[in-house]
């Protein structure tokens, strides 16, 4: 029996869960991106700006260079990219350059996600699907933050 496309969608949101934890547990801000070329896993990422002192380290930044060795080329085409939390302005102006085809994402951003501030930084024939196991990733972020305080 083949996997619908929501099935599908939920395994790979989990494996970018999985990241986020990891990006939890060594304190940095939870968020976790894999990318997905004909249905296998190429690259998995989290945030590593703490750790790299990077403010440029996001998971889909890690994600796409990953991913881009991987392929061999730069762009990721017959790809989507999971992300547990709505990318930001840079993040989508990067999976733009890369010519992702879809882009698949957990909880929204609303201060500093790419849909209120560039909705057209993505590459012209990307679809977006939002909301992908978007309570596990907000309660991941809304943990981490109040941890924090």
């Amino acid at each position: 029996m083949e996997d619908t496309q929501q099935q599908k969608d939920e395994l790979y949101m989990r494996k970018a869960l999985a990241e986020a934890e990891v990006a939890y547990n060594a304190g940095e801000i939870p968020v976790g991106a894999v990318i997905v070329c004909n249905d296998k896993i190429i690259s998995r990422a989290h945030n590593l700006t703490e750790t790299l002192h990077d403010v440029t380290a996001h998971a889909e930044m890690q994600a796409i260079t990953s991913a881009a060795d991987n392929l061999g080329g730069k762009y990721l085409t017959d790809c989507t990219i999971y992300v547990t939390v709505e990318p930001c302005v840079m993040c989508a102006g990067a999976i733009g350059w890369a010519q992702i085809k879809r882009v698949v994402y957990g909880a929204g951003d609303e201060k500093r996600g790419f849909v209120r501030f560039a909705p057209a930084a993505l590459h012209p024939k990307a679809t977006v699907t939002a909301g992908v196991l978007e309570d596990e990733c907000r309660r991941l972020m809304q943990e981490f933050f109040r941890s924090r305080r």
